[in-house]
């Protein structure tokens, strides 16, 4: 089986979730569970455990999840997705996202903490937070699903409400995990590997990945800005409101301005992107300091909009002071003002309610700043599928017409990026007339094409025309069929290394430089280094040919490390930062096969101990009686005539 997504194991301060295998690997008896009645053959009536379940998706969830990991006569699983997308939602994340990482505590609004007001994610199972001992792989290809449901059908469909009778179909699953028990102890077994061993193995790594930061006017990325100078920071997690924020820094990247913007990563993991920037620059790590901060704009999740709405959010501790108060209702209404004649309706949501999990959350736990958060829901998540496998192009409604090349599928203007933009042209408009631009904005106009360009590449096919031309020559590797939007322990993901050269490509500057002083700058005069980020990239092919035209781009567009503080620190078990951790593994891999009986694998060992020890008899005594079986005949001397 190729095509397949482990669960894997993950740890932080406190425990251990996910799933793993034994160390050799779980085997047991394909049982096809289709319905929930299927389920009493695997936890009661059928004779052959431990079974191995083949999972239709629509009966993944935690009612059933819980009945498997309550018994011992279960293997593993293998889930199968969902055709068409379960209609009544799915989220295996919690009610209650980050819980506990937020603005909001016992210190700091204690009545909206623990999601006492709101509850954001009604529909969250919370299954991707438990542990199972068991491995549980999800199916990618029908194909092979279909593989499976065969090999099924023909040796283990029960006869007559009697066991089927052997061979049996049997599954393997490898996805054994090294660490254990929490981030505390495998960071600890870490530590003393490195210490005492020779040769070092480590059990897991932190969550890791890169943030994306980039200013409209350049600013020395090694020094300090200057204390009087303030900016206003718009920020989001990699997501379908990356798209808008790099539309809208699209649309008026040519103005003269002075903003700040951030795509944050690993945010689903307790604001890891964000905690760590909020640090650097707590720690004059970062060429901002929070005092540069003129106030906070963030764009969350908007692409499923009940009609043409859009909700505004503000933090209502944060309201009460006077200066806050001020600045915040000047961001409301120059926000509201920008979507005069455009398709979106901009509404407050109130003050009796907190902030939606946003990254805004972890800039306030550090001081009181003027900033609001964009969403297409008003109370709860209007996704229905939040941090799950089934939030797909399909769920923001991306639909195109049959027939389309790949080319013209790139360039083809979608409903979803029309709707898009209207919202990006909003926002950009808003962001010029915050940082001092004329009152009249309709010349600013996002472009439906660069939208659904956007689209296409980051929400379906990565390797196309465009992304093959703004990347660098040596990450043409990154660009795989589908975009990965996991978290990484180590090197950037292939989304991170694209929104570096998507937002380089949309607001940077084509330099006339040579491939050698574009890829070392202080080999070419005036190239102010410190100011911007130069990169060679692989350019457009040129007309019927299948030579590119490789170019140099000069940006403002630089990467920053994702980490958590509480590894800097050393602080495994932190409350304050994330501490979360990826187990490693040496083989993730599963197969299918026919096992015999008990009954036949114990006569055939039976046997072959029997022809074994009859062997060793029989060499014994062939070897005893060596001299007569294997006499050397006399030579006959000389013959007489």
């Amino acid at each position: 089986l190729n095509k397949t997504a482990p669960c894997v194991r993950l740890l932080n301060a406190t425990h251990q979730i996910g799933c793993q295998s034994s160390i050799s690997g779980d085997t047991g008896v394909i049982h096809v569970v289709e319905k929930e009645e299927d389920l009493n053959w695997v936890l009661a009536d059928g004779p052959h455990p431990p079974y191995m379940i083949l999972l239709d998706g629509n009966l993944f969830n935690r009612k059933v999840l819980m009945q498997l990991k309550g018994t011992s006569r279960v293997s593993g699983l293998a889930v199968s997705i969902a055709k068409p997308n379960p209609p009544q939602g799915f989220s295996p994340g919690l009610k209650c996202p980050n819980d506990g990482f937020g603005v909001y505590s016992k210190d700091y609004g204690p009545q909206y903490a623990h999601c006492n007001t709101t509850v954001w994610n009604p529909l969250g199972s919370g299954i991707s937070y438990e542990d199972f001992d068991f491995p549980i792989f999800l199916l990618e290809d029908a194909n092979e699903t279909q593989v499976i449901k065969q090999c099924y059908q023909d040796h283990n469909v029960p006869r007559d409400g009697s066991g089927p009778e052997y061979p049996l179909c049997a599954m393997q699953l490898f996805s054994h995990m090294h660490a254990v028990t929490s981030t505390v102890t495998c960071m600890r077994r870490n530590s003393i590997q490195n210490t005492f061993s020779i040769n070092p193995e480590t059990v897991c790594d932190p969550l890791l990945d890169y943030n994306v930061w980039s200013t409209l006017q350049p600013i020395n990325s090694s020094g300090k800005v200057d204390r009087e100078k303030e900016v206003i920071i718009v920020a989001t997690r990699v997501g379908i409101s990356l798209i808008l924020l790099l539309t809208s820094l699209c649309s008026i990247h040519v103005l003269f301005m002075c903003d700040l913007f951030f795509f944050l990563l690993q945010e689903t993991f307790d604001y890891i992107g964000s905690s760590r920037m909020v640090y650097d620059m707590e720690k004059d790590k970062f060429p901002l300091r929070l005092d540069n901060i003129h106030s906070f704009v963030e764009l969350n999740q908007v692409a499923l909009r009940n009609g043409s709405v859009l909700w505004m959010h503000t933090d209502p501790v944060s309201w009460m002071n006077e200066s806050v108060q001020t600045q915040v209702r000047n961001l409301l209404d120059i926000l509201s003002d920008s979507s005069v004649g455009a398709n979106v309706t901009l509404r407050e949501v109130g003050y009796s309610q907190p902030l939606p999990p946003s990254s805004f959350q972890r800039f306030l736990r550090a001081r009181h700043i003027p900033g609001v958060v964009l969403t297409d829901h008003q109370a709860a998540f209007q996704n229905r599928y939040y941090q799950s496998m089934y939030d797909t192009p399909e769920n923001i409604r991306m639909q195109y017409p049959e027939g389309l090349s790949p080319e013209e599928t790139l360039e083809y203007v979608t409903d979803t990026a029309k709707s898009l933009a209207e919202v990006a042209t909003v926002v950009a408009r808003a962001l010029y007339r915050l940082a001092g631009g004329a009152n009249n904005t309709s010349a600013i106009q996002a472009d439906p094409k660069t939208v659904t360009r956007m689209l296409y590449g980051f929400l379906i096919k990565m390797n196309n025309s465009w992304f093959q031309s703004i990347i660098k020559p040596d990450l043409k590797g990154i660009l795989g069929d589908v975009p990965q939007h996991y978290v990484a322990v180590s090197s950037p993901v292939n989304t991170t290394y694209l929104v570096q050269y998507v937002l380089a490509n949309l607001t940077g500057t084509v330099v006339n430089l040579t491939k050698e002083e574009c890829m070392n700058p202080d080999k070419a005069p005036n190239t102010e280094k410190e100011l911007y980020d130069y990169a060679w990239v692989q350019g457009s092919l040129e007309p019927n040919s299948t030579t590119r035209v490789p170019y140099c781009v000069r940006s403002t567009v630089h990467l920053t490390k994702a980490l958590s503080p509480a590894f800097e620190l050393r602080q495994w078990g932190s409350t304050e930062y994330s501490t979360w951790t990826e187990s490693r593994w040496k083989e993730i891999r599963a197969r299918i096969f026919l096992v015999a009986s008990k009954e036949l694998e114990i006569i055939t060992l039976v046997v072959g101990i029997a022809i074994l020890v009859f062997s060793l008899l029989a060499t014994h005594f062939i070897n005893a009686k060596a001299d007569v079986l294997f006499s050397i005949p006399r030579d006959p001397g000389a013959v007489a005539y």
